[in-house]
């Protein structure tokens, strides 16, 4: 008698790491699996509350850009939604020193977080009033007042590290000799955000929202394409107004910065860069207070509403 085959069960994808957000997990040699948490984070500090629904907008919201990247012709690394919470994507390598790769270094994370402003708002502001940035370094002549808010002359691109525990700034010297690439990869990538970017509003603008700045990371594959990875254009990763606010001379946060404004409100912020700048060990981050959880949950599923133009029906009812 012939017994039937058995049946193997498939390799549980195998734990590589958790994030800010997101846990990591591999799938495969060429795959990774990312399952996004509840979890939030403000100031490079992991707040202990857990958000309701927050993942699950996060997976839903940045699988919806990248399929507007394939309409554009841009290439990333999404492959598709696993679950609610869940999505695969092509895996790059993470190297801490691209340099040792060669001269034309492929196959790996570049190291750098890519930022593009096109309103006056969140860190630059600070840098504004603390008097690092002035109106001519951002397109204006030298004896134009600042204020909040400002529509800015151009779009303003920043490029920051991407693997160090606290974001730095950098020049573009020192962006092209930590990431390994050329001056004109970095082009590239800045006509690539800006290609997005104005798809982005172009599909937001109808729906009432400004898209006032956001922070996008690349790879380079094993043929040396440049691509769009982990994920953009959600309230985590970009700041969001209300346009018809904004007209009106208001700015309305569909974003992140709601939370940060909590935290500048209570003082929170202020005591971090104390510690910071006196390399002093940094006070831990409170918990939201209930309510603030209730209101941010609910900020986050109105943001997914408003960005793909989808009701939010949840697949995790109560998470």
């Amino acid at each position: 008698m012939t017994r039937p085959a058995a049946t193997l069960s498939p390799t549980p994808p195998k734990f590589l790491r958790r994030g800010k957000v997101k846990e990591v997990y591999e799938v495969s040699p060429t795959e990774l699996e990312f399952r996004f948490t509840n979890d939030i984070s403000v100031f490079d500090k992991h707040i202990p509350s857990e958000i309701p629904f927050k993942g699950e907008t996060l997976a839903r919201t940045a699988a919806h850009w990248f399929d507007r990247c394939t309409r554009l012709g841009v290439a990333h690394h999404f492959v598709s939604l696993t679950g609610p919470t869940a999505m695969r994507v092509r895996r790059v390598r993470i190297v801490p020193n691209p340099r040792s790769l060669g001269p034309h270094p492929r196959d790996y994370l570049i190291p750098l977080e890519l930022i593009v402003r096109y309103y006056l708002a969140g860190s630059m502001w600070d840098r504004v009033q603390a008097g690092k940035v002035t109106a001519r370094d951002l397109g204006w002549r030298s004896d134009r007042t600042l204020t909040y808010g400002l529509e800015l002359p151009e779009p303003h691109f920043e490029v920051t590290t991407k693997l160090e525990p606290v974001d730095r700034l950098l020049t573009v010297p020192e962006a092209l000799e930590l990431a390994a690439i050329d001056r004109a990869q970095l082009d590239q990538i800045r006509e690539t955000i800006l290609k997005i970017d104005r798809a982005m509003q172009a599909e937001i603008g109808p729906r009432g929202l400004l898209h006032v700045d956001g922070k996008k990371e690349f790879g380079i594959d094993a043929d040396g394409v440049v691509r769009v990875v982990d994920t953009f254009g959600t309230a985590d990763e970009d700041r969001f107004w209300d346009k018809g606010a904004y007209e009106r001379g208001r700015q309305v946060d569909f974003s992140k910065e709601f939370v940060r404004q909590h935290y500048r409100q209570t003082g929170y912020f202020d005591l971090l860069q104390r510690a910071r700048a006196a390399n002093a060990d940094e006070p831990p981050i409170p918990p939201l207070p209930p309510l603030l959880v209730d209101e941010v949950s609910r900020l986050y599923t109105t943001v997914y509403q408003r960005l793909t133009g989808e009701p939010f029906a949840p697949a995790t009812p109560g998470r």
